[in-house]
């Protein structure tokens, strides 16, 4: 096969240059304007930033609504976009507090290290964020390791049914 294209004739192979070199501009303006058809195009992925910018958003809004509806308004909390090396492993999120001053901060998993989807990440983050504010109400209680397991049960269940109830969304049977 390579023989016989080495015997293609110079101007066969000007003709082809020609014909690609027409392609060129055709392809372009598919790749960058979409194929005019009726196959939906997938949507182009948003930067990073855009990503990040919108997690921002996201916890900043669901620490202030959930802060007021959790009555822990006289709390000082921050909430911040960490690295998974900043966190314990398997976890999204946690929350570091002082009792005594009654300020925190919570640290939710930063979009940059999610593997899921914008909107399901998003969700996922208002989860943590509701969740770790639930442990600043059981902050007194002591904590041992064998409670540990129990009281994250606990929390989670109580965080799925609050942000059910926030979104009218019925239990999962």
């Amino acid at each position: 096969m390579i023989r016989s294209i080495s015997m293609v004739s110079k101007k066969s192979a000007a003709a082809i240059h020609l014909g690609l070199a027409a392609l060129l501009p055709l392809l372009f303006t598919v790749l960058v304007h979409g194929s005019g058809s009726s196959v939906p195009s997938l949507p182009s992925p948003r930067p990073e930033t855009e990503r990040e910018a919108a997690a921002k958003r996201v916890v900043n809004q669901s620490l202030q609504t959930w802060q007021e509806r959790l009555d822990l308004k006289d709390w000082k909390i921050d909430v911040t976009l960490v690295h998974p090396s900043e966190l314990d492993p398997k976890t999204l999120g946690n929350v570091h507090w002082d009792l005594n001053t009654k300020q925190a901060t919570i640290r939710v998993l930063s979009a940059g290290d999610y593997m899921l989807a914008t909107p399901a990440m998003l969700d996922d983050m208002e989860f943590t964020v509701v969740h770790e504010l639930i442990h600043l109400h059981l902050a007194a209680l002591p904590h041992t390791d064998a409670s540990r397991p129990l009281e994250e049960h606990a929390v989670n269940e109580i965080a799925r049914a609050l942000l059910r109830l926030a979104k009218r969304v019925p239990p999962v049977k």
